[in-house]
C-alpha cells in the first residue's frame, strides 16, 4: 500500500511540476510580449508636451515641433558645453548640403539657465547657426526624452516619431546623423 501511495505522490508532484512549468512558461511569454510591446512603443514614441520658448521669447509646445513631413533633429546644447558647440558648428558646415539633399531641419535646444540664457542668442549669432533655436532652461524636455547629459541628440521621422537618441559627441558623429536621416527617407 505504501508503494502505491508513494507512486501516486510522485506522479502528483510530477504533474504539479509540469503544471508549474506551463504557468512559468505562460508568465515568461506574457512578460516577453509586454517588453516587446514596450520596446516598440519607445521606438515610435511621439514627442512629449513641454513648454519651451523660442530665442525671441515666444511660447512653443514641443509636441508641435515638425518639419512638414520630413525628418528633423533635436540637438540639446548649452553655451558652456564645448562638445555641444563643436557638434553644432560641425553640422553648420554641412547643413546647407543636408537640407538640399534631405530637407532635414535642426532644432537646437539650449538648456542654459539664469544668466547664461542671455548668452544663447549671441553664441548663435556669432557662429551663424541657421537652426531653429529653443530654450529649455529647466531641462524639462531633455529629461522627458530620457537625456541625462549633453550634447543629447534626438532624431525624429517625418511623422513625428522618435527613432533614435544619442548622447555625447566625437568628431565625425554628425555623419552618422545624416546617415540615419537618409535611411528614414529611403523607407
Amino acid at each position: 500500500m505504501r508503494f502505491d501511495v508513494c507512486l501516486f505522490n510522485i506522479s502528483y508532484l510530477c504533474h504539479i511540476n509540469e503544471y508549474q512549468k506551463i504557468l512559468y512558461m505562460k508568465k515568461f511569454v506574457f512578460s516577453l510580449m509586454i517588453c516587446l510591446l514596450a520596446g516598440c512603443g519607445i521606438a515610435s514614441a511621439q514627442l512629449p508636451a513641454v513648454s519651451l520658448k523660442s530665442i525671441d521669447g515666444k511660447a512653443v509646445n514641443s509636441e508641435t515641433l515638425n518639419n512638414d513631413g520630413k525628418p528633423f533633429i533635436i540637438d540639446f546644447f548649452a553655451t558652456w558645453c564645448k562638445p555641444c558647440n563643436r557638434e553644432l558648428s560641425a553640422i553648420a558646415e554641412v547643413y546647407d548640403d543636408w537640407q538640399e539633399e534631405t530637407g532635414v531641419k535642426i532644432i537646437a535646444v539650449s538648456i542654459d539657465q539664469g544668466q547664461n540664457i542671455n548668452k544663447v542668442k549671441p553664441l548663435v549669432d556669432q557662429n551663424e547657426w541657421e537652426y531653429e533655436v529653443l530654450l529649455d532652461p529647466n531641462s524639462e524636455l531633455l529629461k522627458a526624452l530620457g537625456g541625462q547629459m549633453i550634447p543629447f541628440v534626438v532624431v525624429v521621422d517625418g511623422s513625428g516619431n522618435i527613432v533614435s537618441k544619442h548622447s555625447g559627441y566625437t568628431d565625425g558623429a554628425e555623419n552618422e546623423l545624416i546617415e540615419e536621416v537618409r535611411k528614414l527617407l529611403a523607407k
